[in-house]
């Protein structure tokens, strides 16, 4: 959690309850809000810690976040042991981490992402990433007894096949999908949204406009 003036930002502890000063800028949350049990409330209080017109930013990982792993992991269990259990943390959506902003008070709500594509040498070389950015599987319903090797073998061995690195097929490729969301703290001089209806020009109109 960061806060306050850049460069002399102060860090806080990704906590429940977020030890915020009040009257901030800026309010950057980090890499966080995907593990938070009230992501809501995460917001809320960023939002309550900044002055009016004070901008709020959070970047965490969205839903198409390490989709591979999630696939292979998924059939080799089945395959193996034919059972399932929760190994990939469920990431939120675009739409539904943009409608977090509006529900905790903030205007002009922004929503945005970009798609990361990373190489590995293999899966184990991923799961070795993750664990050193401390996003190992910390799920409730996770399994309690070691997983069998026969799951992680067949898992790499599928994950070498679909989803190979299109420049070095001998490697690996993992997504990682970033969601990026900015709101302001409401403020009265800020632009407020035209009433519906009142554009004078259609959006088509617009849109084959921009084209020419």
């Amino acid at each position: 959690m960061w806060a306050g003036y850049v460069p002399d930002a102060q860090i806080r502890p990704d906590t429940e309850r977020l030890d915020l000063p009040g009257d901030l800028d800026l309010v950057i949350h980090a890499m966080g809000l995907h593990w938070a049990d009230d992501p809501v409330g995460q917001i809320v209080q960023c939002a309550r810690a900044l002055k009016p017109d004070g901008l709020f930013i959070a970047v965490c990982p969205g839903g198409d976040t390490l989709r591979e792993l999630r696939e292979v992991l998924m059939q080799a269990e089945i395959a193996v042991t034919g059972g399932l259990s929760p190994r990939v943390l469920p990431m939120g959506e675009i739409r539904d981490l943009g409608g977090l902003l509006s529900r905790a008070g903030l205007a002009l709500p922004v929503a945005d992402h970009v798609t990361i594509p990373a190489s590995y040498r293999d899966l184990f070389h991923l799961a070795a990433d993750l664990r050193a950015m401390g996003e190992t599987n910390a799920l409730a319903d996770r399994l309690r007894v070691p997983t069998r090797r026969e799951v992680f073998a067949r898992a790499a061995a599928d994950y070498a096949v679909t989803h190979p690195d299109p420049d070095d097929s001998s490697r690996i490729i993992a997504t990682f999908d970033l969601v990026f969301l900015t709101g302001w703290a409401p403020d009265a001089g800020q632009q407020k949204p035209l009433r519906p209806g009142s554009a004078k020009m259609p959006l088509a109109a617009a849109l084959n406009a921009r084209k020419t």
